[in-house]
């Protein structure tokens, strides 16, 4: 229900209040982040797929980290790339709650992602002689398709707590995109117990997986202290370099904005924050994994030579 009694049919995203200028000039800076972050990903997803050296178990998870970020910015990007250019503010009651479903979809999916490939690189790193055992192509599927699943729960339960509360004060969402914290400030009805199940369901989310990498990086590092030599210990350490950035920025974006709740926190604080995991991140990821792998930088190299050399015929 909004202010007037009527039943509440759309929203509107009023996003950041800014002159027509600025939000032209926003328009184009984040059409180009998109269009590198599809580019990024999706040339990543190609890259594994075609080299043969890199269907591993590590890059069948890396595949699937980018498809999630392509999904992940798609979610919000073209909807708020949408408003910005054409000033069109209004998003239907059931896109929002479409909206609102898959962007937690995907963002529960990477966080049980990134507890995988750490545990990963627990067994390459720990366990080596049993890797190839360990990690068979039904086991990797397996744990991406329960990764999956987790997330699609956790999806279901808090779209389902979200949108089954009355929204009653206005239908104006202080944000650029449906999300949690800005959609209950709408609502007229008592929210407590529905926030409890959502932010429980957040913390056993983030925490489990965060667990998993702290595990799995602790007997990692023990792994790599036990090695004698200092190149040997930094060509280990290499290998899991970029899933530690990666989980570093992902993590460290998701527990400000949902487990620190509402202390201190401001609207503006936290669209700041958004930006970051649902632009730059996804943006960051092939960059942080290409340019410090050497197996994706020649996999690279190879397939731009192949692409010169059949331009040349």
């Amino acid at each position: 229900m909004a202010e007037n009694g009527t039943v509440v049919t759309e929203f509107i995203l009023l996003g950041f209040p800014l002159s027509a200028e600025l939000q032209m000039g926003l328009f184009f800076v984040f059409l180009v982040l998109y269009f590198i972050t599809m580019v990024g990903n999706l040339g990543m997803i190609v890259l594994i797929q075609r080299d043969p050296r890199l269907h591993t178990p590590m890059y069948f998870f890396l595949c699937h980290l980018s498809f999630l970020d392509v999904c992940y910015s798609s979610v919000i990007v073209p909807q708020w790339l949408e408003t910005l250019g054409t000033d069109k503010m209004a998003i239907t009651y059931e896109l929002c709650a479409t909206q609102f479903f898959f962007f937690t979809l995907c963002a529960s999916t990477e966080c049980f992602l990134l507890a995988v490939m750490a545990y990963d690189r627990y067994v390459a790193v720990c366990n080596p002689l049993l890797y190839a055992t360990a990690m068979t192509p039904q086991t990797c599927l397996g744990l991406v398709v329960g990764a999956y699943a987790g997330a699609m729960v956790n999806a279901v339960i808090r779209t389902g707590c979200t949108f089954s509360i009355s929204f009653c004060k206005s239908n104006h969402v202080d944000f650029f995109f449906c999300d949690l914290p800005p959609l209950l400030k709408l609502a007229c009805s008592d929210t407590k117990s529905r926030e409890q199940v959502i932010y429980l369901l957040a913390f056993l989310v983030i925490t489990t997986s965060i667990s998993v990498v702290l595990i799995s990086y602790f007997f990692i590092i023990q792994a790599i202290l036990k090695i004698r030599t200092a190149g040997g210990k930094a060509k280990t350490f290499s290998t899991c370099a970029s899933h530690m950035t990666a989980v570093a920025l992902f993590f460290g974006t998701l527990i400000f904005m949902y487990l620190k709740g509402h202390m201190g926190k401001s609207l503006a604080e936290d669209k700041i924050v958004s930006v970051f995991y649902t632009v730059v991140i996804p943006l960051l990821n092939p960059m942080i994994y290409s340019l410090r792998n050497k197996e994706v930088k020649e996999a690279l190299k190879k397939a731009l030579k192949g692409l010169k050399v059949s331009q040349t015929y």
